[in-house]
């Protein structure tokens, strides 16, 4: 059972296939959810060959492929290779008999191993303030349009964010930016950095450093700022501050995780088996809540070792 049916799930699919081991992915969202609710004009960091699987090419029209075509390709991988796949179903619990037992939204699953591919995107870090849970509260950003001619909150510096600010401007939004450190993220993509900085320092955006939202009202924020508190007219809140795993779906299923600030789980550098035997982890999940170690580049070697390791266990049976 592959647990996620984003690109390190589908490799893994693509690997089992190919040693003729039985498989299942089963994905609660859409086919690569996490990409999907990319921004619509998100343009990858990664060229298009390091975002390869199976080896299957992927040919762009750019030089570094836009989401668009990330979809397409992985659609294309997912129907040529006739890939086992349930999409809009969730894994609630698992449960170890003698075989695994999977409970899922839908249906009751029986699996020799498991893999879990499940990513980092589902769970937004959230700013624990008043007022977050209002309807003008966004913890993910796709469409600039919508924000057209609207005054907008966004909060974050890193690549999310900034895309954020500079296309809901660019749609007409008046936007302020609010950050907690004190400059843009280190990690933006280099070619979009002047682009923002240049805007700030223009003036076309408005930049809060060492600053945070500390309440949401209706039609307006509270900022605590270096030069005292303020209070902005407000539209739209883009709380983009990041994603974290879900560490607590692999604690349930007893795998263990270290004590530090990381979490990282247990599993052999070699094989990718967690502590828990017949449970293997891919792709960004095996960071922890380092969440920037691993991306799809690094992680579609895990495909290759962990059907290895369950090859080699068929091969004993």
């Amino acid at each position: 059972m592959i647990i996620g049916g984003g690109p390190i799930g589908l490799a893994c699919a693509l690997e089992a296939k190919k040693h003729g081991i039985d498989y299942l992915i089963l994905e609660k969202g859409t086919l690569v959810n996490s990409l999907y609710n990319y921004p619509v004009n998100m343009t990858f960091f990664s060229t298009s060959e390091r975002l390869e699987i199976g080896g299957v090419p992927f040919i762009s029209n750019n030089p570094k492929p836009k989401r668009a075509e990330a979809l397409e390709y992985y659609r294309r991988v997912t129907q040529d290779n006739h890939l086992n796949i349930h999409l809009f179903e969730e894994v609630l619990r698992v449960d170890r008999r003698q075989d695994f037992q999977i409970t899922t939204s839908k249906n009751v699953y029986t699996a020799n191993n498991i893999i879990i591919a499940t990513g980092f995107y589902d769970i937004p870090y959230l700013l624990n303030i008043p007022g977050e849970d209002l309807p003008k509260v966004k913890h993910y950003y796709d469409d600039p349009h919508y924000y057209a001619f609207q005054k907008v909150a966004v909060v974050g510096a890193q690549n999310s964010a900034v895309d954020a600010a500079l296309e809901t401007w660019r749609k007409g939004a008046e936007v302020t930016m609010i950050v907690r450190g004190p400059e843009i993220g280190k990690r933006v993509k280099y070619w979009v950095r002047p682009d923002i900085d240049n805007r700030i320092a223009g003036g076309s955006i408005k930049a809060y450093f060492n600053s945070m939202v500390t309440e949401i009202r209706e039609k307006e924020i509270v900022v605590q700022t270096p030069d005292g508190t303020i209070t902005l007219k407000n539209d739209w809140v883009l709380s983009l501050t990041g994603y974290q795993p879900n560490l607590s779906f692999l604690k349930r299923m007893g795998v263990e995780l270290s004590n530090d600030a990381v979490r990282k789980p247990n599993y052999s550098e070699e094989t990718y088996e967690t502590n828990v035997p017949g449970i293997y982890l891919a792709g960004v999940i095996c960071g922890g809540m380092n969440t920037h170690r691993l991306f799809i580049e690094n992680s579609r070697e895990h495909a290759e070792k962990i059907i290895g390791s369950i090859a080699a266990k068929v091969k004993q049976d």
